[in-house]
């Protein structure tokens, strides 16, 4: 990749980061009160992310053999335990994440 096609893909990335941090500001201005249908999406969108994600997180999971879903299910299981005990979603995440790794790497 030459030297102007490296300066091109950075100001292009450039841009679009600015622009995506700065259009909500340009759209929605700070006198005029917050459109219903964004506080609604943002409401409803960050429960659906996590959703999403542990859908894609057990979707190749076995149910077939104990060692296919037990590392899994103590992991989704502790982080469940861990949001409704400290209500921290960096907490429970980061649990549960340490938690399958010792699983996985150590015990299965």
């Amino acid at each position: 990749m030459s030297l102007t096609q490296q300066v091109i893909m950075i100001a292009v990335i450039t841009i679009g980061t600015l622009l995506t941090r700065f259009l909500p500001f340009m759209i929605f201005k700070p006198d005029k009160p917050t459109p219903v249908y964004v506080k609604y999406l943002g409401y409803v969108l960050p429960p659906a992310v996590f959703g999403l994600l542990v859908v894609y997180s057990l979707k190749d999971v076995t149910i077939t053999s104990l060692d296919g879903f037990l590392p899994e299910l103590l992991a989704v299981g502790l982080i469940i335990v861990l949001h409704y005990w400290k209500r921290s979603m960096l907490l429970s995440i980061a649990g549960g994440t340490i938690f399958y790794m010792v699983l996985v790497q150590g015990v299965f």
